[in-house]
């Protein structure tokens, strides 16, 4: 079986580009030498006086079709190796009448264009560089186009399944229409140069038989090893959706655990991570393959014991199992929510939970991580299992009686020379702006996840710790750090309320030694931000007149009295409510104002707890303090953070904007 870049993912290496090269040098010479790089004779094709545009068309279009479904035929390649390209009526149609405008005014097409500026064509520079332009603005623009874009969406669309025939069938009708069209650019060309073209007719008999005989062959080797056709088609796709609908595709955590537990042995679960991953944690009795071996590795075990795959998420997972399934594979299935879910669902220790457990569901959990966290299969440890934390807004008192247990971290987030001078006992000494980065040109967002979750590797943190964060007078600081825990779906942290100086107030214990670390792995999880939103998303939810908009910065700045951004004002129909509104000081003691008196506030501003909400000021950081006042302590479920902020929005003039 014959492997390809695309199915090895090495697209993006050297040998794929030296490839492409070739291949476009190649195209290119071709081109030429069938007349491709005169405008001239490409447009001829628009007044019947030089069909030769028809004819490379239809001889391209049958090399490809025939010599594709005979390697298929004879079982070099398989199609799940092969990029498809998905149907898209709408930008299809589209696209395919600008494409042919430009066409007949130019006479050129991008490759066409190409081979003409190879023979020093002035007229195919300049239709180039009009491509370059167009490409150019169509990524400018694409925010408003992309309804077009993805409109008449419908996968991977074989069209002998839409007209109901075989694969075979549909080849050779086509076949007898490029004979057709063959013979009747030959009769065209005659009437309108008024002559007979010399020895197209002896080329013509030839192709004439080969596109009968060839597509006849394939009924012969019908039975062959890939049964003569294209195994790839809208009734696998059908099949394929028609099991996700059905829930076939996937296996529950709980399920899975309990099979393991109790011993089943017809059941091949394969881990998908890389190695060295797969070597720090992985589920009992899982197998390691990586994704480009993932078909000769399960070749044995096709259709036969049950196959489970995992990864961290589901996104590889999910792929992997399209491309088994249209491979004849129906006994493989996904690890919902991956091995973040996992451990979720079934290591996570009773006291850390914040959901009341049956008797039977407790005795289950104790089995199963007595059998999973055995020491011969992980090197992960979960410890100490007695922190309840009712509330996220931590009392120091409550803290002070948790110190030392080693499933407790604190997170200093105080400057540097203050944290040095002193501390509480075992707490880390963190920047807030560590965690932020450039992304996409926009400064001080919140980093990404695989990113955030090498600091808390480097920080000891387990995915079953509490966190607790300290302020010094910005408590937004915290809440900054809380926004890295959401993103890796860590939701077991609390903040104390009144930071160090409350702590320093009551005469709680502090030091200045620092506190042993032990390096940690802490998984990655791309699943689990589901509430970061950019500026689309925005413009989509503006539509919306039921989603609020809340622009979180001081009064001046929301109003454009002041601006320190590229423009002033807010988003229009947006909210102000100012982050320190939800903040009281009292003897330079900075808190959170008491639970009733923000559930007031904001349900004058807010209809419901079920609406949704979108939070942003500057930068993401003040906004990260409402995001958790609303979240994590008034319970609104449907609470969006605009990372990039109004630093994003004013600096983008197609943007609106009020005062």
């Amino acid at each position: 079986m014959i492997e390809t870049m695309f199915h090895i993912d090495t697209l993006d290496t050297s040998a794929a580009f030296l490839a492409a090269l070739l291949i476009g040098l190649a195209f290119g010479f071709f081109l030429e030498r069938a007349g491709f790089s005169s405008s001239r004779k490409l447009s001829g094709v628009f007044y019947f006086t030089d069909m030769t545009v028809i004819k490379v068309m239809f001889t391209a279009v049958m090399t490809a079709l025939l010599g594709l479904t005979f390697v298929v035929s004879f079982g070099w390649i398989s199609m799940d190796r092969i990029y498809l390209m998905p149907t898209v009526y709408g930008a299809h149609i589209v696209g395919g009448l600008i494409f042919g405008v430009g066409f007949v005014m130019g006479g050129w097409c991008p490759g066409t264009a190409a081979a003409g500026l190879a023979c020093g064509k002035i007229d195919a520079l300049i239709f180039l560089i009009g491509a370059v332009i167009g490409s150019a603005l169509f990524n400018e623009m694409f925010a408003i186009v992309k309804p077009l874009y993805e409109a008449g969406q419908q996968g991977v669309v074989m069209v002998y399944d839409s007209l109901g025939m075989s694969p075979n069938a549909f080849i050779l009708l086509l076949s007898v229409a490029a004979i057709a069209m063959f013979w009747g650019c030959e009769w065209i060309e005659q009437k309108t140069q008024n002559a007979k073209i010399p020895g197209n007719r002896s080329v013509l008999n030839v192709i004439t038989v080969l596109l009968l005989v060839l597509p006849a062959c394939l009924f012969i080797i019908q039975d062959g090893s890939a049964g003569g056709s294209i195994p790839v088609g809208n009734s696998s796709e059908a099949q394929l959706l028609a099991s996700v609908e059905q829930a076939e595709d996937h296996i529950d955590p709980e399920t899975l655990a309990d099979q393991l537990a109790n011993g089943r042995t017809d059941l091949i679960v394969v881990d998908v991570r890389p190695a060295n991953e797969f070597t720090r944690f992985h589920i009992a009795g899982a197998m390691n393959v990586s994704l480009k071996d993932i078909h000769t590795a399960l070749l044995p075990y096709k259709n036969k014991p049950m196959i489970v795959l995992y990864s961290n998420g589901m996104t590889h997972p999910a792929q992997a199992r399209d491309s088994l399934y249209r491979s004849g594979f129906r006994n493989v299935y996904l690890l919902t929510d991956g091995l973040d879910g996992f451990i979720r669902q079934c290591l996570t220790p009773l006291s850390l939970r914040n959901e009341p457990m049956s008797t039977e569901m407790a005795q289950k959990i104790i089995q199963w991580r007595q059998f999973f966290l055995a020491p011969a299969s992980s090197s992960i440890s979960i410890q100490n299992e007695s922190i309840p934390l009712e509330n996220p807004l931590i009392d120091p008192q409550w803290l002070q009686d948790h110190l030392g247990q080693s499933a407790l971290k604190i997170v200093d987030l105080r400057p540097q020379p203050e944290y040095n001078t002193a501390h509480l006992p075992g707490s880390l000494a963190v920047s807030p702006e560590n965690l932020r980065t450039n992304i996409n040109g926009v400064g001080s967002m919140l980093q990404p996840a695989d990113m955030l979750a090498r600091h808390l590797s480097l920080w000891g943190i387990q995915p079953t710790d509490t966190v607790i964060f300290i302020y010094g007078d910005k408590p937004h600081d915290a809440t900054l750090a809380s926004m890295a825990l959401e993103r890796l779906g860590h939701r077991r942290f609390g903040i104390l309320n009144g930071g160090f100086a409350l702590w320093k107030t009551q005469q709680k214990p502090l030091t200045t030694n620092l506190p042993k670390v032990s390096e940690s792995v802490y998984p990655v999880s791309q699943q689990a931000d589901d509430f970061t939103v950019d500026y689309q998303t925005i413009l989509k939810h503006m539509q919306d007149k039921k989603t609020i908009i809340i622009d979180v910065r001081p009064a001046d700045y929301y109003t454009g009295v002041k601006s320190d951004e590229a423009r002033a004002g807010h988003i229009p129909g947006a909210l102000n409510r100012p982050y320190t509104e939800d903040l009281v000081k009292t003897d330079e003691i900075l808190q959170f104002k008491p639970i009733e008196e923000l559930q007031k506030a904001y349900a004058q501003l807010i209809p419901s707890l079920e609406t949704t909400v979108i939070i942003h000021c500057r930068t993401g950081h003040q906004a990260s303090q409402t995001f958790f006042v609303l979240k994590g302590l008034l319970g609104y479920k449907n609470i969006l953070w605009y990372d990039a902020g109004w630093s994003e929005w004013a600096a983008r003039p197609e943007l609106p904007t009020e005062k």
